[in-house]
Parts: C-alpha cells; sequence; structure tokens
C-alpha cells in the first residue's frame, strides 16, 4: 500500500458508477477497466457491492471481480456492504476493505432501510462486533459513510447536529476509515469546512475520507474546501460515471482525472499518470451504452507546460 503521497484517491467508478446505469460491464471488463487505473498509480479501488442481484444486477459478480482484483500488484480492493450479510460475505471475499453506508438523514434512512438511523448504527455495530469474533477477519479494514451528510432529496437541509450526532456514535465504534458524503450534490464549501473540521477533530486517528458528487457544479470547490481543513483522502468515479437514482438529473461522483489534474496542478502528489488515467476513461467509454460521461480535462487536455507535482518538487 503506497501513502507516500500527500493524497488518497478511491476510485468508485466501478461500484457507483455502475449500479447507476444500464450497461452492464462483463466481468472481464471491469477486470481490465480496474488494472488500467491501478496501472496508472490509483491506489484505491471500489470494485463492487455485496447486496441481492436481484436488485443490482450490476454487481452480481463482486466475489469474481474480486478474485480479480486482488492479484493487481499494489492495488487496495474495497467493496460497499449494507448490512451484515454483505459484510459476512465481503469479509470472506477477499476485499481488503469493507465500505458501510448509513444514511445521517432520518427520512433517508426510513425511505432506503426502512429504519431510523438509531438501528442502521446498530447494524453497522453488529459488523464491527462480527469482525472481533472472527480474528481470521481481523485483517480486514472496516469503513463507515455517513451517507446524506450535506442533504437529502427527501427532507432537504441536514442539521450539522444530526450529523455530528451519527458521526460522534460511529466514531466510538472504532472504524477504521470515517467516509463522509455529499449524496446527492447539496453541499457547497462553507459547510465543507464546517462539517470536516468537526468531523477531523472528533476522528482523531481515524482517517476521514470525502465523497462528493458534482450534481450542481460545486464538486471540486468542496474538494478545495475539505482540503484546507486537512481531508487528505476522496471518493471520485472516472468521467463522472453514475448518479444517484434518488437526485433527478444528477451527475456522478467528482470526475477522477480532473480531481487529478486539479491537485496535481496544486503541487499535491497523488501518484496517478493522468495520460495513462485517460487510457483508462477511453476503455470504460467504449463499453458504455449511451451514458454521458463528463469532464473538462479529457475534452480539453493538459495545459502546455503542465508537470505532476513530483516533477516539480
Amino acid at each position: 500500500m503506497n501513502t507516500d503521497n500527500d493524497i488518497w484517491i478511491r476510485e468508485v467508478g466501478t461500484r457507483d458508477g455502475l449500479q447507476s446505469i444500464q450497461t452492464q460491464f462483463s466481468t472481464a471488463n471491469k477486470l481490465e477497466w480496474i488494472r488500467l487505473e491501478a496501472a496508472a498509480g490509483i491506489p484505491e479501488i471500489e470494485v463492487g457491492s455485496f447486496v441481492p442481484p436481484k436488485l443490482l444486477p450490476q454487481m452480481a459478480d463482486t466475489a469474481e471481480v474480486v478474485d480479480g482484483a486482488v492479484m493487481v500488484n499494489d492495488l487496495t480492493v474495497s467493496v460497499l456492504v449494507p448490512n451484515l450479510r454483505g459484510a459476512q460475505a465481503g469479509m470472506a471475499s477477499g476485499a481488503h476493505l469493507i465500505n458501510f453506508p448509513l444514511s445521517v438523514s432520518e427520512a433517508h434512512s426510513e425511505a432506503n432501510l426502512r429504519k431510523p438511523v438509531s438501528a442502521a448504527i446498530e447494524d453497522f455495530a453488529n459488523v464491527m462486533n462480527y469482525r472481533r469474533e472472527h480474528p481470521e477477519h481481523a485483517h480486514v479494514r472496516i469503513g463507515v459513510g455517513l451517507a446524506t451528510a450535506f442533504g437529502c432529496t427527501i427532507s432537504g437541509q441536514v442539521a450539522l447536529a444530526d450529523v455530528l450526532r451519527a458521526a460522534e456514535k460511529v466514531t466510538a465504534l472504532a472504524p477504521d476509515e470515517i467516509a463522509v458524503a455529499d449524496t446527492v450534490g447539496y453541499g457547497n464549501p462553507a459547510q465543507c469546512r464546517t462539517i470536516f473540521r468537526e468531523i477531523l477533530a472528533m476522528a482523531g486517528d481515524i482517517p476521514v475520507a470525502a465523497h462528493f458528487h458534482d450534481t450542481r457544479g460545486l464538486g471540486l470547490a468542496n474538494v478545495d474546501a475539505a482540503l484546507e481543513v486537512g481531508v487528505r483522502r476522496f471518493d471520485s468515479s472516472l468521467g463522472g460515471l453514475g448518479g444517484c437514482p434518488y437526485a433527478p438529473g444528477a451527475s456522478g461522483n467528482v470526475v477522477t482525472d480532473d480531481l487529478v489534474f486539479m491537485l496535481e496542478a496544486m503541487g499535491l502528489t497523488t501518484g496517478v499518470d493522468l495520460n495513462k488515467l485517460l487510457v483508462a476513461r477511453q476503455f470504460m467509454e467504449q463499453h458504455l451504452s449511451d451514458e454521458p460521461t463528463f469532464g473538462a480535462i479529457a475534452n480539453a487536455g493538459l495545459p502546455k507546460g503542465f508537470a505532476p507535482a513530483m516533477q516539480r518538487a
């Protein structure tokens, strides 16, 4: 695991992106996409999710994808799990990290999980307890995601007190990572500075990641705001693939290629080769069925004289 760079980027297009579109990638094409991004220097890829295939047929082959992805050198392989059963499958699969998302918004939690936030946190506690009781899985890292932390398409504004209350409860369970998510693209830079400043202080030594959607064009501005207060781990999606089914017209996550360009231009090392990353993007786009992709660097190219941060150090 390479931790020498200033920024850690987790590619989520192979999960968050693919689950939001109609195209179903073959297992072989998913693995080639993963290999190409890893070859470009992306250190972590969320390769799928352990959910019922009838709900997300795009994710039905996640176990097979994990089998292939863990063979890629220097790549951290992560998966999303929605409940204890999914977590058990994720731990058994060989994935290095499992991500357990829960909604901060009570309305969103009830609509999607049919349970209050407190019950979802209890479910996460059960996942942590399961790992503790099964030493054969002690090496598997467990992260928790705080979804809808910046707003909710059902209830609108989410109070900061609700976000911090959930963060405090999951922090007490000692996860290996906390990811704070602007699930539907409601966040703004001032809000990001406030939320992440509070959660970073609360988390202590627990790594904190940011998961932004670019629904209203503020994705990279929110990244910059999070950087300002100390966040150094970011989720993104190649070509901005995907979106949120609960945010009509939403684009996907922050575009990985644009994110890497911005960070490197700011003098922050990512370990990612942009030219190789664009090769991975081209492969991904060749296998889409009319789904839109996004991004400025793919269209405009790199500025004349651009050099990665490492070369300017």
